[in-house]
């Protein structure tokens, strides 16, 4: 499989410490720069941020794909099944 670059995606949360926690202790992120209204996590080699928001933006249309209704707003990694297994286990 071709190396993909990696990518930077920012996206809003209305808390900074679940969010912490979610990314660190559940999906094994680790932690790049941070402050009281931003933090960046390294998510298998890219570079994702959350941003502190007082609410959250409305979402309120979808797509259709693969016969499922999936948000405009959105984002995924590729893993291997290695990874993928252990994402599993610690989602557990």
């Amino acid at each position: 499989m071709k190396s993909l670059r990696p990518f930077h995606l920012a996206f809003p949360v209305t808390d900074l410490l679940i969010t912490k926690n979610w990314y660190i202790n559940i999906l094994g992120c680790t932690i790049g720069r941070s402050s009281e209204e931003w933090i960046d996590f390294n998510l298998f080699g890219h570079q994702i941020v959350a941003h502190l928001v007082d609410i959250m933006p409305s979402n309120s249309q979808s797509n259709k794909v693969d016969d499922k209704s999936v948000p405009p707003m959105h984002f995924g990694v590729i893993l291997n099944p290695k990874q993928w297994d252990q994402l599993v286990e610690n989602l557990d």
